[in-house]
């Protein structure tokens, strides 16, 4: 039995990490989606609500669950009893960043395996920054994200 990790802040997720779990999700006997406290990145939503936002996008998944996590993640890893984190890559520029972090995390845990998927193409240039950017200029993002997130945007950008 093979558990996965896809860690991130999810702020807020999006099509294409929903798109990314849809394929995992047929690899993996359960992915936990791990939402990343992390303060640094100054996050729009709070963690409670990101948490929420990808709790209802993945309610069709019996085999996905979502919680929030503050810790080292191969220590989250390892406490969720996987062996595998899962990380999307959008373009060939997001590979050299994604590489040291496996690297690093294989070094901190060698029984934790590192594994990529590349993003669908139609989402290749997708990402929650462009999203909450594009909807505080006040534009569509409709098809970039759940209806559900696109009434929470609003609440938050007014």
């Amino acid at each position: 039995m093979v558990n996965a990790v896809y860690p991130g802040t999810f702020d807020p997720i999006t099509n294409g990490h929903i798109d990314l779990v849809k394929r995992a999700s047929k690899l993996f006997n359960h992915i936990t989606i791990a939402i990343a406290h992390n303060t640094a990145k100054k996050p729009l939503f709070s963690l409670d609500e990101r948490i929420n936002m990808a709790q209802n996008a993945m309610s069709c998944y019996n085999n996905v669950s979502v919680i929030g996590f503050d810790n080292l993640l191969v220590d989250f890893t390892q406490a969720q009893n996987s062996s595998v984190i899962l990380r999307g890559l959008r373009a060939v520029s997001d590979f050299e960043y994604e590489f040291q972090l496996a690297g690093m995390n294989r070094s901190l845990a060698a029984d934790i395996e590192t594994v990529f998927l590349t993003t669908t193409e139609q989402y290749a240039y997708l990402s929650s920054s462009l999203v909450k950017e594009v909807a505080r200029l006040g534009g569509d993002v409709t098809k970039f994200v759940p209806q559900q997130v696109i009434a929470e945007i609003q609440k938050k950008l007014g």
